[in-house]
């Protein structure tokens, strides 16, 4: 095909020029082995843009030059549309693609999120998608796919956007014509009627907390006090505490800074990240005897390093390790789960601590804007998600309140 200026009568008795498209091909009629007549052509594509070489093609058997005429038509005009047919280039398979679009998605994400994602994929996906071409995977295969993931797996929207990602990295590889996702019905899962029960939400009231923070205080190792009463008191995240250093707690003026967490690196190992986002980095204000606890716990430590040769007061140590030197992220959990079942507690998880700190900052008449600041949520929705499930003492006050204004 090439492009010539041509030129074309005005209603005005002048002409205009314009570039018009021609065809090269020449329709060419021939003899067939059985002595019949028929017509072909040779039609130039263009260069194929994955390979660099020019492309070409050749149709026959069309009985009258007007059929052959019309096949011609309809290849150009599919090639300016669509770019070269697939049908001379490699289709790929799913995970082929999949593990294209990989290495460019996980330069964008965090190296805790290229973790989880990758499994995700490999579990609820490539099992299902990865062997099949990707050009044979149509709406309703995805959409049968998705009905089943919403009854049994509740971050099913992740999978759907990082399925609807791949088709699309898919399509602009124009492997495939239109994203099979796009007409996909997302299904809605039905709320659930939750019985109100003190053991349903994952956090503590004030006298729960209490309870807890004694037993520790007074049965268990004084470091793992330290750890629940720093969650507690600062509403810190257990990846923020565990990476937590001497020299970002200011005794001097009762704050602590917050700008480093430990988290799941690409290949599945704990290591020292950047927050989770940028509300994230904060520096918070912490009481006198939080404040305190951490003294005392520096001192513990001081003479525990002394034992081994060991100097806290030379370098800038992390505040928390397990006793072989490793970040005390597992063992927070383990703990928990010890402590739990040997007094017979209500049941909560480490991230229930902060819970529990949001909650009380809102009992005790925090804003939600200072609770925001303070918890380091990007959004403030996170933040009234929190203030809805606040505590049992909070409830049964409403009620109380308002027969104390209306006065009868």
């Amino acid at each position: 095909m090439v492009y010539k200026l041509d030129r074309f009568p005005t209603a005005y008795g002048g002409f205009i020029y314009m570039e018009v498209q021609y065809s090269m091909a020449k329709i060419k009629k021939y003899t067939k082995k059985d002595g019949s007549k028929a017509y072909m052509f040779n039609l130039y594509l263009g260069t194929d843009p994955v390979t660099g070489k020019q492309r070409r093609t050749t149709r026959r058997g069309f009985r009258t030059i007007a059929e052959a005429k019309t096949a011609l038509s309809r290849l150009e005009l599919e090639v300016i549309e669509n770019g070269l047919p697939t049908s001379e280039r490699k289709i790929m398979t799913f995970e082929e693609v999949y593990k294209m679009w990989f290495e460019q998605y996980k330069t964008t994400i965090k190296e805790s999120t290229v973790y989880t994602q990758a499994g995700i994929i490999s579990v609820q996906i490539l099992p299902y998608f990865g062997s099949l071409r990707v050009d044979k995977i149509d709406t309703a295969y995805c959409q049968k796919r998705i009905n089943k993931l919403h009854n049994h797996y509740k971050n099913y929207h992740n999978v759907i956007s990082l399925l609807r990602r791949i088709f699309d990295y898919a399509k602009s590889m124009k492997q495939i014509k239109a994203n099979p996702m796009d007409d996909i019905v997302i299904p809605k899962r039905k709320r659930e009627i939750i019985i109100d029960n003190e053991h349903d939400s994952d956090f503590y009231d004030k006298n729960q907390l209490k309870e807890f923070l004694d037993l520790l205080k007074q049965n268990e190792p004084y470091k793992m006090y330290v750890v629940f009463r720093m969650l507690a008191f600062t509403g810190m995240r257990k990846g923020e505490l565990a990476a937590l250093k001497w020299s970002d707690v200011d005794f001097r003026n009762g704050t602590i800074s917050i700008n480093k967490t430990v988290a799941l690196d690409s290949t599945g190992k704990f290591n020292i990240q950047t927050p989770k986002t940028r509300k994230s980095v904060r520096t918070i204000s912490v009481d006198t005897i939080t404040l305190n606890t951490l003294k005392t716990w520096k001192n513990k430590l001081r003479k525990e390093l002394f034992k081994q040769g060991k100097n806290i007061d030379k370098g800038d140590g992390f505040i928390f390790h397990t006793e072989n030197g490793k970040l005390i992220l597992k063992h927070i959990n383990y703990f928990l789960t010890t402590i739990i079942k040997k007094y017979d507690l209500p049941p909560i998880k480490p991230h229930g601590f902060r819970h529990t700190h949001a909650s009380l900052l809102f009992e005790s008449g925090a804003s939600i804007k200072e609770v925001q600041d303070r918890l380091g949520h990007e959004n403030i929705k996170t933040t009234m998600d929190i203030y809805t499930h606040v505590t049992k003492s909070a409830r049964e006050k409403t009620a109380e309140k308002f027969a104390n204004y209306i006065g009868f």
